[in-house]
């Protein structure tokens, strides 16, 4: 069983960027890698991340991979899912959250006062804000539970993925929404890219 995926890594990856790792594995022709993802939610409850990465690498593990690559930074977990990735000998994409990798690690580390009052939007936030955010915290039915959540935010940075001007046009309405000046820079993947190239690379020199 653990042959058939010598040359295989198993990313495990959070449902927020799986479109993403799909698009990198595409365009850079990274064929070795096997994608399986959680809940895009875990987002809204980082305390979920670290006990379900636990149980995906046992499973992979169980189903013969031998290479497993964690598509998720710290995320929240203040430090549970690296004691997790420790235990299992396995790596994670570096940085706090996906908005620093895709602003790319060193540049946010630079920049981070900057960002002390930003909510950040990707392009799965734009894509998905009615379902993913406003529903969730019952800004729909509640708008005055926007103040509590977002007063002490000045502006949304939407770091754009794509040059799409129909995302464009979501995140500008979802800063609108919120009451915060819009700000829009074009990121691409950031440090998804090179971090996903490695996991490949390592897979094709287990091949056996």
């Amino acid at each position: 069983m653990q042959n058939r995926q010598n040359g295989r890594v198993r990313v495990i990856a959070c449902g927020m960027i799986a479109r993403e790792i799909l698009d990198v594995c595409r365009v850079n022709g990274l064929q070795h890698i096997s994608l399986t993802c959680l809940p895009a939610e875990f987002h809204h409850y980082p305390q979920r991340i670290a006990p379900a990465v636990d149980a995906a690498i046992v499973k992979a593990r169980a189903e013969g991979f031998k290479q497993i690559f964690i598509g998720y930074a710290d995320c929240g977990t203040g430090g549970d899912l690296d004691r997790i990735c420790e235990k299992h000998g396995v790596e994670r994409i570096a940085g706090p959250h996906c908005f620093s990798f895709y602003i790319g690690n060193e540049s946010f580390e630079a920049d981070n006062g900057a960002y002390m009052t930003t909510f950040f939007v990707t392009d799965f936030l734009a894509r998905h804000f009615q379902t993913f955010l406003v529903k969730p915290l019952g800004l729909d039915r509640h708008p005055e539970l926007r103040e509590m959540y977002f007063g002490n935010y000045e502006r949304l940075l939407y770091i754009a993925q794509n040059d799409d001007p129909d995302l464009t046009s979501k995140a500008r309405a979802a800063a609108d929404f919120l009451g915060l000046a819009f700000e829009r820079r074009l990121t691409g993947f950031g440090d998804l890219t090179p971090a996903l190239e490695t996991a490949n690379r390592l897979a094709k020199s287990h091949i056996s």
